[in-house]
């Protein structure tokens, strides 16, 4: 039975379930893996699965798909577009369609902004054009507006946008952007992008909506968090819960990523968060040195994601740390 969770209404009318499972598994393949936690997914009630070409495992999500026996149609499925790929986009989305072979794609992204050289062999490479040589974006993005006309994909976003290239991209677009998927939590609110994409018919998606683990390189963990713990504490709820809720509540879509039944479980048992719990979330990424990245690790006021600059990518970042 599908999981009594909220949907949203993308921009082309078509609904999303406001929490997906992500398909990342922190290294590309890891295929087994994969295709047992999107099994157990399945039984435990998601309908919404977040998978990349990059991430080399879509042949196991669509395996799962098919053996869960659940009418295709309850089933939202994103992949997204490997950098690589940029100037072959209808070569890239029929081989990620015949690879998840689950009849269509309900949405299809472009991955990064950036276009990595074709004989780049993977997708996380630095071996990528600048952002004015061709193909850009903006090519990119036409070319993904013709794949609309063969009906086997029913929506198109972008992925890591930010305010400075959409502003690039929208004025050259036939289909604005379904969605655009960035990392989003507490620490990371991506207010002004949020309010932009609303103004634009844009339903943000938050990718590493629980944050990391902390590590050496990154000791903040949103799963420590004191504030978190005691709204969770009060509740008596999972700390991801609170989390998730929180963004769900702010209208975004949600897609954490668990192997463990458990939590699989828990991660789609909403709650609702008082305006008072809701403001002191809200309120976290104030506090000195918290609003940030927590998903990458580049240093340096001028560091580079995937071969482009925080400058070229929109990004107010210094060592981690994003400028309000």
């Amino acid at each position: 039975m599908a999981a009594n969770i909220p949907s949203f209404t993308l921009n082309n009318g078509i609904k999303i379930p406001s929490v997906g499972m992500g398909c990342w598994m922190g290294t590309p393949g890891e295929n087994e893996r994969v295709y047992h936690m999107c099994l157990n997914a399945l039984k435990a009630g998601y309908r919404h699965f977040d998978t990349a070409a990059g991430y080399g495992n879509e042949k196991q999500v669509g395996k799962a798909i098919r053996e869960s026996t659940i009418p295709r149609n309850e089933i939202f499925l994103t992949t997204k577009l490997a950098n690589p790929y940029h100037s072959r986009v209808k070569e890239a989305f029929e081989e990620s369609l015949k690879t998840l072979d689950c009849e269509y794609i309900d949405l299809y992204l472009m991955h990064w902004p950036q276009a990595g050289r074709p004989e780049a062999e993977q997708s996380w490479g630095n071996d990528v054009f600048r952002p004015d040589e061709s193909p850009t974006f903006v090519e990119t993005w036409k070319d993904m507006e013709k794949l609309l006309e063969g009906g086997k994909v029913k929506s198109i976003g972008v992925s890591n946008f930010s305010i400075k290239n959409l502003e690039i991209l929208l004025p050259h677009c036939t289909v604005v952007p379904a969605t655009n998927q960035v990392e989003m939590h507490p620490c990371l609110p991506q207010n002004d992008l949020k309010a932009y994409c609303a103004s634009k018919g844009i339903l943000l998606t938050a990718y590493s909506p629980l944050g990391q683990p902390a590590r050496p390189n990154q000791p903040i963990s949103l799963v420590n968090n004191n504030a978190i713990k005691s709204i969770a504490n009060k509740l008596n709820v999972d700390l991801a819960q609170v989390l998730l809720s929180w963004g769900i509540q702010r209208k975004t879509v949600v897609i954490p990523k668990t192997e463990n039944e458990t939590r699989m479980k828990t991660n789609i048992t909403l709650i609702k968060l008082s305006t008072e719990d809701m403001k002191a979330i809200d309120e976290l990424h104030t506090q000195p040195n918290m609003h940030r990245t927590l998903a990458h690790s580049a240093r340096g006021a001028s560091g580079m994601i995937f071969g482009w600059t925080f400058e070229e990518l929109g990004w107010n970042m210094v060592d981690g740390v994003v400028s309000k």
